[in-house]
């Protein structure tokens, strides 16, 4: 990323591990400024990461090139009439990551004819290994678009959707995918620990299964079905056990459940979005 001036408005978990990111990459911390009504929550984050403090927003907004939006989406229609002035008179990039504000509802509280992305994190990014959806509106240049992709990068894997829409799947697939695994993790110590073993090994033995499963789907040249087929012998144990999850219809019910993450995604976005 060039070196701009870049602002997050909140100091949460989510902005915090994107300054991490960014600090880890190389981008200087003196460049970074972040406001918050918590006083306590961003003495925390400047103390920690060495980055400015913003006497409030709109100072924030007056002194960055882009603005990340890292509020709770129930406060980002109040932040953003609250900057909407600063916003239109310096014509920053603004990167929302509050889930299901869309762009045009965003936009509108900004006052207009704002370059907006819209991305879609998931907590992996916390540690580094997230997954990221991001959309543009037609006001986003492409050096912005770069901007975006770069801040994003730091914390994980980028991929950019054509349609707005998308993110609603994006955040069935990835955002909130996370807790799919955690609930088949726990799923699989469960029945591990009725088997006989240790909880603590049990555990260890999941997690890093799962870590490896996942690093060799990365690596592999080959998609998840073929993976399958090839640790699966005629006859052994794991098709066995495969054969217990098809008839159980598990593939179905995973369909069925980011078809009903997708759809609550949109239902929110619509709230969320209602005019006064």
């Amino acid at each position: 990323m060039d070196r701009i001036k870049l602002g997050f408005i909140g100091a949460g978990n989510m902005a915090s591990s994107l300054i991490g990111g960014l600090i880890a990459d190389g981008f200087p911390p003196q460049a970074i400024w972040v406001s918050d009504i918590d006083e306590s929550k961003l003495n925390s984050v400047t103390n920690r990461l060495g980055v400015q403090a913003a006497s409030g927003n709109q100072e924030l907004v007056a002194t960055c090139e882009v603005i990340v939006l890292a509020v709770k989406p129930q406060q980002i229609r109040e932040v953003a009439t609250q900057i909407a002035a600063e916003v239109r008179k310096h014509k920053p990039l603004v990167v929302s990551i509050a889930a299901g504000i869309r762009e045009e509802d965003l936009e509108r509280w900004l006052g207009g004819q704002v370059a907006i992305v819209r991305a879609m994190p998931n907590t992996p990014a916390l540690i580094q290994a997230g997954a990221s959806g991001l959309h543009a509106n037609p006001n986003v240049s492409f050096k912005q678009r770069e901007q975006a992709e770069s801040l994003l990068r730091a914390v994980g894997l980028t991929v950019w959707v054509q349609e707005e829409t998308l993110l609603d799947a994006v955040t069935a697939v990835s955002g909130s995918g996370p807790a799919y695994f955690f609930l088949l993790m726990e799923a699989m110590e469960k029945a591990g620990i009725s088997l006989g073993l240790d909880p603590a090994i049990v555990r260890l033995l999941v997690e890093q299964t799962a870590l490896g499963a996942a690093k060799l789907a990365l690596e592999a040249e080959i998609g998840p079905e073929e993976l399958r087929r090839r640790v699966t012998s005629p006859g052994g144990t794991t098709e066995q056990a495969i054969a217990v999850l098809q008839q159980g219809g598990f593939v179905d019910l995973i369909g069925r459940a980011l078809e009903a993450a997708w759809r609550r995604s949109a239902e929110l976005s619509a709230q969320l979005g209602e005019k006064e």
